[in-house]
């Protein structure tokens, strides 16, 4: 099979020799995307639990006829022979996406879209997050994940370029969970898994509907689990709990949906190794981490309804609201010294959060010349208040303990997006628009001011118009194009915009947001037994938030000038018999275009020295070549199933200088499966060993960590074995 792609925006190496001999190959394989018509049949449109229209239950139809980089992962593949704890377990078969278990469930996973996302050390930043239509993104754009029901998910939709920004500021990607809906007869669901490093999960899933088929009552579906594990590494045990309910019922025109999570974890924080620290011993935790007991506790609670009516004519009106709670208390290891500073917040942080937001927009369906229309317009609120603390991490000569308050503030960050978005299909040509105008304001009130330490109050206001552009055409039954373009707008976090340079505590109005200009072009095709896709990307970026100084336990952030992100992304399926071979293959140069200086010692930019970072370094924690390849064989004897799995990551950068950077490394993970009906019941078994050579690497980085602990090492060689039943009544 031959292509090439082309466009004026597309750089030489593009079209290299080694991109596209690796593009043949590859599409001979697989990622389990939703291109094929029998995937597209099972997505529900998901109305007001959308938090926009582009997700692929968009009436039905999916992704093949859509102008935009979206892939699902349904369930059942999320469960299948996994743990369940984590989204990393299977979203590596999604390509454009870097997503890694940083084995430290005191920090979250380590998710970036593209490049978006990357200068995080901890949570999610520049990718939005959402359960349900519920942000799991802040209004300042940092999220988690760690509250994903994995246990009753439908699906998780991916959605990558530049129609992500159509989904609010800091929207490089979005990844969309989505959960199960009760039906009728109802099932009962519960499993059990055990593995290496005393790691167990349990869990339990009920759904069903009340009424009849033809008079259908409430469907509800509740998910309940829990969670621990002693961890890789000293100091990084943890332990969670989740609790998910949701509940719908139709009425004539449309139907209403209450969710509500519940969801609780406790985890030590075995923090990054130094290079000399990973080369002598990857299984060691640094001495800070233990003598100050670093750890987190979180716990969330969160409620969400959702309502949707059809108005006639093809119109219809859908509301969402929700409201929650949130508390974090996270014990640092910055040394006594680094505390004593007037403008110091200590070493103990204490968040109470509330946060609220609704969504209300107008949906419009209809045929016109020749096609079909779809129209909506909307109003999309987020408000986030956060009663921020600190102390101290150590009482005279006790350490990793609450000591003397050091920080006292309030923190509000609030979003008022307008959005309004229409597509018009045939069966040859979709065109595709929108355009999100984004405003987001930031306050902090300032209640500590004690002798020297001054009133750190301050605002700041970040707003921008992103409009976007897609295109697909139908090039016979079995190929097609598509393409877009539109613009970007990161803003940095409450966190980031925390401290001014120089050392000097209080609000950073002069950090600015990142602003960029994103296109794709690309190809998918089907046929009988293949789907494959191949997608080239440009994105230019301006003010690019990055690191000026991180030391004494304070991250000052600063504008760096332009940043460049090429890339290519291939993914397919091939079935053949009882094998499918799947495969995801992701080639991506992320580059600073323009130098800036950066400072490595305390009080920056004067009078310490400042360090140029010259243009073309790489922007660090983004590797430049990624590949997730997984050949399956249906063996015909007792229901099983054996998978291998192999996974490559290439060399990443730790830090803005380049200075280090953890080595390429390539894992091997074998599963067995095995599935059992009789009757009512269903039985699953399965048997997995990760890491099969047991190879030695950094499974993440801590980017640009000020204390030269950058690396987070992968686990070895684990097994893991799981046991789940299922049954109809």
């Amino acid at each position: 099979m031959n292509f090439s792609i082309a466009a004026p925006w597309m750089p030489a190496w593009a079209l290299s020799p080694r991109p596209i001999a690796l593009a043949i190959g590859l599409l001979c394989a697989a990622n389990a995307q939703a291109q094929a018509e029998s995937q597209e049949a099972t997505l529900a449109d998901a109305g007001a639990l959308s938090p926009m229209l582009v997700t692929a239950g968009r009436s039905g139809s999916g992704v093949w006829r859509g102008a935009a980089s979206v892939d699902v992962v349904d369930g059942e593949t999320l469960r299948d022979g996994q743990a369940q704890v984590n989204l990393s377990e299977s979203l590596g078969r999604v390509p454009g996406l870097v997503i890694r278990n940083r084995q430290n469930y005191a920090q979250d996973l380590q998710i970036s879209v593209r490049g978006y996302g990357a200068r995080a050390t901890f949570g999610v930043r520049g990718v939005r997050l959402f359960v349900d239509g519920i942000p799991a993104s802040a209004p300042d754009g940092s999220g988690q994940a760690a509250n994903f029901p994995l246990g009753s998910a439908d699906r998780v939709e991916v959605v990558r370029g530049p129609m992500a920004a159509l989904y609010g500021a800091s929207s490089g990607g979005a990844l969309l969970l989505y959960t199960e809906d009760g039906q009728q007869p109802a099932q009962w669901r519960t499993g059990v898994v055990a593995g290496s490093d005393g790691l167990w999960r349990a869990s339990t899933q009920a759904t069903g509907q009340t009424g009849t088929p033809q008079a259908p009552g409430w469907s509800y579906a509740v998910d309940v689990s829990g969670f621990a594990t002693d961890g890789t590494r000293p100091q990084s045990a943890a332990d969670r709990s989740t609790v998910n309910m949701k509940l719908s019922r139709p009425h004539e025109g449309g139907r209403t949906v209450l969710v509500f999570n519940l969801h609780s974890s406790s985890a030590l924080d075995p923090q990054g190794l130094s290079r000399a620290e990973l080369d002598a011993n990857p299984d060691q935790t640094n001495a800070a981490a233990l003598s100050f007991n670093t750890r987190k506790t979180v716990a969330q609670t969160q409620l969400g309804l959702a309502f949707e009516q059809a108005l006639g004519n093809g119109h219809k009106l859908e509301l969402m609201g929700y409201g929650g709670q949130r508390q974090v208390v996270q014990y640092q290891s910055i040394t006594t010294g680094a505390q004593m500073p007037p403008g110091s917040s200590g070493g103990v942080i204490d968040l109470d959060r509330d946060y609220w937001g609704w969504n209300a927009r107008w949906r419009h369906e209809g045929d016109w010349q020749g096609g079909r229309l779809s129209l909506s317009a909307g109003v999309a609120s987020d408000l986030q208040s956060d009663k921020r603390k600190g102390y101290e991490n150590f009482i005279g000569s006790t350490w990793g303990v609450q000591g003397k308050l050091r920080r006292d503030e309030v923190n509000r960050a609030q979003t008022l997006d307008p959005y309004l978005q229409a597509e018009w299909r045939t069966q040859d040509l979709t065109l595709m628009g929108g355009v999100r105008q984004t405003r987001t304001q930031y306050e902090s009130l300032d209640s500590y001011i004690v002798g020297a330490n001054r009133d750190d109050s301050g605002s700041k206001n970040y707003h921008a118009t992103l409009p976007v552009l897609g295109v697909r055409w139908q090039l016979n039954p079995s190929l097609q194009a598509f393409a877009s373009i539109g613009k970007g707008y990161e803003i940095p976090t409450l966190n980031e915009v925390a401290y001014r340079s120089g050392g000097v505590s209080g609000f950073n109005t002069a950090l600015n947001a990142a602003r960029s200009t994103s296109a794709e072009l690309g190809l998918r095709g089907r046929a009988d037994k293949l789907r494959w896709s191949a997608t080239a990307f440009d994105i230019r970026t301006d003010d690019e938030i990055v690191v000026q100084n991180n030391t004494g336990g304070r991250t000052t952030f600063q504008n760096a000038g332009r940043t460049l992100r090429q890339g290519l992304e291939l993914a397919g399926e091939w079935r053949t018999g009882p094998v499918t071979l799947t495969s995801a293959y992701t080639w991506m140069r992320a580059n600073y275009q323009d130098a800036f200086m950066t400072c490595t010692t305390t009080g920056c930019p004067s009078p310490s020295p400042q360090v140029q970072v010259p243009a073309g370094h790489r922007i660090p924690g983004l590797p430049m070549q990624q590949l997730f390849a997984q050949a399956a064989w249906d063996t015909g004897w007792a229901g099983s199933r054996v998978m291998l799995e192999t996974i490559h990551t290439g060399r990443v950068m730790v830090n803005d200088l380049n200075t280090d950077s953890a080595s390429a490394y390539t894992l091997f993970n074998l599963a067995l499966q095995f599935k059992q009906e009789r009757g009512d019941w269903t039985l699953r078994e399965f048997v997995r060993l990760d890491n099969l050579t047991d190879r030695k690497h950094a499974g993440s980085v801590i980017v640009n960590d000020g204390n030269g602990r950058f690396f987070e090492p992968g686990p070895g060689r684990k097994l893991l074995l799981g046991l789940e039943a299922q049954r109809k009544f």
